[in-house]
């Protein structure tokens, strides 16, 4: 006898439908895979009388909720160890299974050490051990010095690799310079791997006599779209010297570096873009002076930008949407005085990611099959987890969510998840909620049942 768990509904976001359609979802209970999938909605009884080889573990009846893939976030800053104040995997992923992810991909830096070796992330994964509530990746590091150390990262399992082309922000991850770029592709082209860039380049920029720290346009004007322009100029450049290894732009925000990017894709250049729910989300007419909770870099800019993004999305021109989780300490916002110049840059969004753009589409006539699949499906390919991640579908792990699509709810310091309770959204009013999130068919977050079950985190690293 085979103990299955079995999620049943009228409307499930299957691959290759147009939007939710009725389905019996069965999990084999010791692998946690999806073992069949059904185009109808069952009772127990008749699941029972067609399956006499099998002990229902867990019989979940989505009623009129809509069960959708587990979401993947490619782009989250963890932080542990070494700067677990800011983050840690316990909050960061609790936070994230609250808001439907199933999967976080931790990016390489803001831990101390950062996951530029072998060793380091042999640190980190020690320190991940036993506190993850979701499935857990990581990316490595590329910085000047280390290109020996990237063949051995690959088989050591990351999933790629990132690096910046302006500085960081935290000394011990330095940014990288052409040079260092070739010798590093060079490197990794050998391998199925992809090499990520923050996509800003240090351009001059018009100095500005005694700027005010305190107002957003001051950051805004800082940081213009043409470092970004400038940064994907030269990404399309490597490219196309390394047309064997996939090339990547993390949070894009700039709208002007479209047309670069529109042009590598017309010549079948493998590079792939994501953006922010921040950059989707939030426009910089809107951001009041001296609200450093809205700094994050590249910044968010304004709405007419906004809408290209977004058109861009709907072209396919953008590939996916991730949050780029970027939390620090309340004291480094600087929030008591309203420093923007000086705060640190970095959004927390985790557990609101998918309400967030679930909201801004509803508006923009985008249909929720298309939105998850921003979330799940594209981001799982990105991460190369294409084959067991971010759809539901046989031979895939059992993960799974119930979302109400019509909820609506405030966002409060009390609903947050994540460590350090600083939002931008704090006060919003979203429509779309997560009710239940399941891992490999274990249930690992209920919002009517008080949140976490107090089992030990099930979450695996990757």
């Amino acid at each position: 006898m085979s103990e299955v768990v079995v999620c049943t509904g009228k409307y499930a976001l299957l691959p290759g439908s147009d939007g939710p359609t009725p389905a019996t979802i069965v999990i084999d209970k010791v692998s946690g895979k999806i073992t069949e999938i059904k185009g109808a909605h069952s009772s127990r009884g008749d699941f029972e009388a067609a399956h006499p080889e099998s002990t229902i573990s867990s019989w979940i009846d989505a009623g009129e909720q809509i069960i959708i893939p587990g979401l993947v976030d490619a782009h989250v800053h963890l932080n542990e160890p070494g700067r677990t104040a800011w983050e840690g995997f316990w909050t960061g992923t609790r936070a994230a299974a609250a808001g439907g992810i199933t999967t976080v991909i931790d990016m390489p830096l803001n831990s101390l050490p950062p996951t530029t070796t072998v060793a380091n992330l042999e640190e980190k994964r020690q320190a991940a051990a036993g506190q993850c509530h979701t499935d857990v990746g990581f990316w490595g590091g590329v910085i000047p010095g280390n290109q020996e150390h990237l063949t051995p990262l690959v088989k050591a399992g990351v999933k790629g690799f990132k690096c910046f082309l302006i500085e960081s922000g935290v000394d011990e991850f330095p940014c990288v310079t052409e040079p260092d770029l070739h010798s590093a592709m060079e490197k990794l082209q050998a391998g199925s791997s992809v090499l990520l860039f923050h996509a800003e380049l240090d351009s001059a920029i018009p100095s500005v006599n005694n700027p005010n720290p305190t107002l957003y346009k001051t950051f805004l004007n800082s940081r213009p779209e043409q470092f970004e322009a400038d940064a994907i100029s030269l990404v399309y450049k490597l490219q196309k010297a390394y047309p064997d290894l996939r090339t990547h732009v993390v949070h894009l925000s700039a709208a002007s570096a479209l047309p670069t990017i529109r042009q590598a894709r017309r010549e079948g250049l493998p590079l792939t873009v994501e953006t922010c729910f921040h950059y989707l989300c939030l426009n910089a007419e809107s951001i009041p002076d001296g609200h450093t909770e809205f700094k994050c870099c590249p910044p968010v800019r304004e709405d007419s930008n906004r809408d290209e993004l977004w058109n861009a999305l709907k072209e396919g021109i953008i590939d996916c949407v991730v949050s780029d989780h970027s939390p620090c300490v309340v004291e480094l916002k600087k929030i008591d005085t309203g420093d923007i110049m000086s705060a640190w840059g970095g959004i927390s969004t985790l557990g609101l990611g998918l309400s967030l753009l679930w909201t801004e589409a509803k508006k923009r006539g985008v249909p929720l099959r298309q939105v998850v699949e921003w979330m799940s499906k594209k981001t799982a390919a990105h991460a190369s987890l294409g084959d067991t991640k971010g759809q539901l579908n046989v031979g895939y792990d059992g993960d799974f969510v119930l979302w109400d699509p019509e909820a609506s709810f405030k966002v409060t310091k009390e609903l947050l998840q994540y460590k350090n309770k600083i939002s931008p959204y704090e006060g919003l009013e979203l429509t779309g909620r997560v009710e239940k999130t399941y891992l490999r068919g274990e249930l690992v977050y209920d919002r009517i049942g008080g949140g976490f079950t107090g089992l030990p985190p099930r979450g695996r690293l990757l």
